[in-house]
């Protein structure tokens, strides 16, 4: 298997979904392609605001991490300014994938899987290997693979106050991962 995508190749935070932009250029998307400055705003326009709510909540996230693990926010002066001139481009170190994690107990990278219902469908099709822990109905998190599950990137779904509770456990994944 291989990652598809959007994003840096040399990834080390990764966002799992389900589904692929609704655009020709990207149905056939085969490996980790960085996307360019304006790319987000037009992806946005042309298949709505469900896409917006993923960049959005996604920018949002990696700017609410706390700066003394992750570095995304000393990049930009707001999450908009990261949102546009950072994420998911060459350097930026992030990936949303359309492709099912490939987690590797030797590597730093971050796994995020979007919505339950995608994680189970992974592990019932034996396309995900992971020991999940349940934390409650949206959450669950695999420290050895460095793997959480949370509630797909929508701001209704993933609201600001679960982004922080979600930026707390990528923390404490990290600090107990590197603890070891």
């Amino acid at each position: 298997m291989i990652n598809r995508g959007f994003g840096c190749s040399k990834f080390t935070f990764a966002v799992y979904l389900a589904n692929t932009p609704n655009m020709l250029e990207y149905q056939g998307i085969q490996s980790v392609n960085s996307l360019v400055t304006g790319e987000i705003n037009a992806i946005g326009q042309a298949c709505g605001n469900g896409w917006r709510k993923v960049f959005n909540v996604y920018a949002k996230l990696l700017y609410a991490l706390n700066p003394a693990d992750f570095s995304f926010a000393q990049r930009a002066p707001t999450w908009q300014k990261y949102r546009d001139e950072y994420l998911l481009q060459a350097g930026s170190e992030t990936a949303l994938l359309f492709s099912p994690p490939l987690c590797d107990k030797q590597a730093t990278t971050i796994h995020i899987i979007c919505g339950r219902t995608y994680a189970k469908t992974l592990l019932s099709s034996g396309q995900l290997q992971a020991n999940l822990v349940w934390l409650d109905d949206e959450f669950a998190v695999d420290v050895t693979n460095r793997l959480i599950v949370c509630p797909y990137f929508d701001y209704r779904q993933l609201s600001n106050i679960k982004i922080e509770r979600l930026s707390v456990m990528l923390s404490e994944l990290v600090n107990r991962v590197n603890t070891r």
